[in-house]
């Protein structure tokens, strides 16, 4: 299971309307988010989410490509609209069986 497969699941498990909006593009074969950094749009009641998702160890890196993109200021100039990263890492005590786990963090 990918971050954006685990992403989807926990947030339409919180009651959250969500649509993957990063693409694959064939021509240049990478991978385009949304505005330069969304990977899934969700929406609820009148909140609306853009959410980058990774692994654990690439969260602060998102953080910053977020940080430096001109597309932040204006999707977060709207009190409705927020941006958060999920970090999904394997954690858990010594000698237990480690769970899957998300870091969220939003960004100002």
């Amino acid at each position: 299971m990918t971050p954006t497969q685990r992403t989807l699941a926990k947030l339409r498990s919180e009651g959250w309307l969500c649509a993957i909006v990063e693409k694959f593009n064939h021509h240049v074969k990478i991978r385009q988010d949304l505005f330069g950094f969304g990977d899934i749009l969700a929406v609820r009641a009148e909140e609306t989410l853009l959410i980058q998702t990774t692994s654990g160890s690439n969260v602060s890196a998102r953080l910053e490509k977020i940080r430096g993109n001109p597309a932040t200021a204006l999707w977060l100039a709207c009190p409705t609209r927020k941006i958060i990263c999920h970090g999904w890492a394997k954690r858990g005590a010594r000698g237990c069986r480690k769970l899957w786990t998300c870091r969220e963090v939003a960004v100002r």
